[in-house]
């Protein structure tokens, strides 16, 4: 093992710009000096990944590019490599399907929004919900959102010509869609301001009142455009 680390040149690694000896190192990763002549091979898979993990931190880089690095990992490597990733000085990219190993990690969330489109989100992954929501999957800002299942004109047919609309009903198909415009409005202001990458870092109680602004905008926005949409089948199912 201590020659896997020091590439046999000694009993020292450097790490981070500074030199160490080696069981120190190894100490770092959970074994014992004992361990420092042990061969490779009869390592658990455990302290295999662990010493892949020292290894690979101990060579000079600014950045780590890491997949799936939490697979197969028992809690204590786990611990580790998220202590290590913290200190670590450079750029990290890791593509991870650990939702809470994100959450611990990373100040920042890269995902795919269809149509060969990526967006960046500030935070991690718990924080990437909160300004997504589910508005984000809509093909069309501004317009409200289709029938759902279950809503199908058809299904109100039988009862169109023994309702009418209510005072209150007319009122809310006139003046909804200026509150549909004026959430629209609000959440492309949360989502701008959580479009600075430094947010985060610089402000994070600004960083998370915006993103509950952008959440709590989000579900007041599918409430008033299902509540419109409802109104204005009913309005083509009775005639106007």
């Amino acid at each position: 093992m201590a020659e896997a680390l020091t590439r046999g040149s000694g009993d020292t690694v450097t790490v981070g710009g500074q030199s160490r000896h080696v069981i120190g190192y190894m100490k770092d990763f959970l074994f014992g000096p004992e361990q420092a002549r042990t061969p490779v091979s009869v390592l658990s898979g455990g302290e295999r990944g662990r010493l892949m993990l020292a290894c690979a931190l101990a060579k000079p880089s600014n950045l780590l590019v890491l997949d799936e690095p939490t697979n197969d990992l028992d809690l204590e490597t786990l611990d580790v490599l998220e202590e290590m990733l913290g200190d670590y000085s450079g750029t990290i990219l890791l593509i991870s399907h650990d939702r809470d190993f994100l959450d611990r990690v990373v100040n920042a969330v890269v995902v795919p929004e269809g149509g060969g489109r990526w967006a960046e989100y500030a935070g991690g992954y718990t924080d990437m919900l909160a300004q997504r929501g589910e508005d984000v999957a809509r093909q069309t800002l501004g317009k409200p959102a289709r029938p759902r299942a279950g809503k199908a004109p058809s299904a109100r047919a039988p009862q169109a010509d023994r309702r009418r609309l209510s005072f209150n009903d007319k009122y809310a198909l006139e003046t909804l869609p200026g509150e549909i415009a004026a959430l629209q409005a609000e959440i492309s202001a949360a989502q701008e301001r959580l479009a600075d990458p430094g947010l985060y870092a610089r402000d994070r109680k600004a960083f998370d009142a915006a993103s509950a602004t952008l959440a709590a905008a989000q579900a007041a926005l599918a409430t008033a455009e299902d509540k419109w949409l409802e109104l204005e089948i009913l309005r083509e199912e009775i005639g106007g």
